[in-house]
């Protein structure tokens, strides 16, 4: 391995002591390290740095402008080191993904306002649907919703959105509206197309969480395809609150069977690699996620 910063402070420590033994001493290595340090430093250099007799050591002056120019490079190393823990701005590029849904409804709508707050950071916002990986994506925050499949991921939870059955008034005035769970049987019910781990549609029913499996004659592969079909009329779509939260509220579509609405939900979260020193553009983002973020 490479160590030739080591050996410049080797060097400069040599320089300040004037002793291989006190240079030792300050850096806590032992005179042998030291004088082997030296001897690479010279014969990768190719000229003498210092001349040493049995009672004293000075540079040569070659030594001297060698050690003029260490030292201004140490210097700058310096610096660039203390801006950095003086620079608390966010900035810089930040790879968010998050689901199309979650990022449409949720995350699009409050992203200006975090500009205002951190005008040096960019957003590059990759929505999908797809189960990615942040070290294989590169992204430095994922926000998921739904149990947390990863270990590794530092999670910090944003919120709950709890679920609803809706359909298009068009729909329940052309099919009417569902009375009871029974009455799905009788009912196109708009599906997803990836594997889920419950395939079926809870609800309450005499004081207990009773399965029913959706049947119909569509299957989306996203949430948001299953929102516009519902949208256009296609059946009934059960998802989650922050989803649909403006359709219920202008009555595009009309929540249905609230009476036996089983209260589940899926918990959001913001995930991002662990670190001791996490960036600042990571954690501004984070923290104004969990301050601004609406689930419905």
């Amino acid at each position: 391995m490479d160590n030739r910063l080591g050996e410049m402070m080797i060097f400069l420590a040599v320089a300040e002591h004037g002793s291989f033994v006190a240079a030792a001493r300050s850096l806590r290595l032992t005179p042998s390290a030291v004088s082997r340090a030296m001897a690479r430093l010279e014969n990768r250099l190719g000229v003498q740095l210092a001349s040493r007799t049995t009672r004293a050591l000075a540079l040569t002056a070659e030594g001297r402008a060698y050690r003029e120019r260490v030292e201004g490079l140490i210097a700058e190393i310096d610096s660039v080191e203390r801006s950095f823990e003086r620079d608390q701005t966010p900035r810089g590029l930040l790879r968010v993904n998050a689901s199309v849904p979650l990022g449409t409804h949720c995350l699009l709508p409050i992203l200006p306002a975090y500009f205002r707050e951190c005008p040096a950071v960019t957003v590059d916002l990759t929505m999908t649907d797809a189960l990615v990986g942040l070290v294989d994506e590169q992204a430095d925050v994922a926000i998921r919703v739904g149990p947390l499949r990863d270990a590794d991921l530092r999670a910090r939870k944003l919120g709950r959105s709890t679920m609803a059955v809706v359909a298009s008034p068009a729909y329940l005035h052309e099919r009417g509206e569902p009375m009871h769970p029974h009455d799905l049987e009788h009912h196109d019910c708009l599906r997803f197309n990836f594997r889920r781990s419950i395939d079926s549609w809870p609800f309450r029913i005499h004081g207990r969480t009773v399965q029913r499996t959706p049947t119909g004659h569509f299957l989306g592969s996203s949430g948001e395809a299953v929102r516009l079909m519902a949208l256009a009329g296609g059946g009934l779509a059960r998802l989650g609150r922050f989803h649909i939260a403006e359709d219920l509220a202008s009555g595009r579509l009309v929540e249905v069977l609230t009476a036996f609405n089983a209260g589940d939900g899926e918990d959001i979260h913001a995930l991002f690699v662990p670190h001791e020193r996490l960036a600042v553009r990571v954690r501004s983002f984070v923290d104004f996620l969990a301050r601004n973020l609406r689930l419905g």
